[in-house]
């Protein structure tokens, strides 16, 4: 029997956008799969409802102790606040770049990929975010649409984007393709 493979889900200790995190959470359990929550620390990450705080949510693995060899794909939820963390954060930036140089697949919604410009890893890709977003992503170069949901295999592995929580449908279903489940 194959091994089940291993989701990870990258956030921040608080602003997480909570239905980018636990739409794609659950449907990744639904097909079989085991999602593991990264994070700065141990300890409890912080949900939100746009600006209100929701629920908390136990961490697996700090990313300093995290190994890019270890997952079969890779979420990054939005909200400003979790992705303009996440993005000052040396270990997960230096996860995301471990991670991309496997050439495996990840999926990000929203301000996610704000964590992938500063890791430097979307120069030549096609994908989408949440609109103010797109001259930071430009800037990076990559190319930016308003697409509900973009799947890029340019550069040796699949970024699926998408743009805001109205998107989850798309972008659940694309990830679940990227990452062979």
């Amino acid at each position: 029997m194959a091994e089940q493979k291993k989701i990870a889900f990258l956030v921040d200790t608080e602003g997480i956008e909570q239905v980018e995190l636990t739409d794609p959470w659950q449907h990744v359990e639904k097909a079989g799969a085991t999602p593991r929550l990264l994070a700065p620390k141990l300890g409890q990450v912080q949900g939100f409802h746009h600006l209100t705080p929701a629920d908390t949510f136990d961490v697996d693995v700090p990313f300093a102790q995290a190994d890019p060899k270890d997952y079969d794909g890779v979420v990054i939820p939005g909200g400003v606040a979790n992705a303009d963390f996440l993005r000052m954060d040396r270990d997960a930036v230096a996860f995301v770049q471990g991670y991309v140089a496997e050439g495996k697949p990840v999926a990000s919604i929203c301000h996610g990929p704000w964590l992938l410009v500063e890791a430097n890893v979307v120069r030549g890709k096609m994908l989408t975010s949440f609109p103010s977003l797109a001259t930071d992503i430009r800037n990076a170069g990559a190319q930016w649409d308003d697409l509900e949901v973009q799947v890029c295999d340019m550069n040796g592995w699949t970024l699926v984007t998408s743009r805001k929580p109205d998107d989850l449908p798309a972008f659940n279903r694309e990830a679940l393709k990227a990452f062979g489940l």
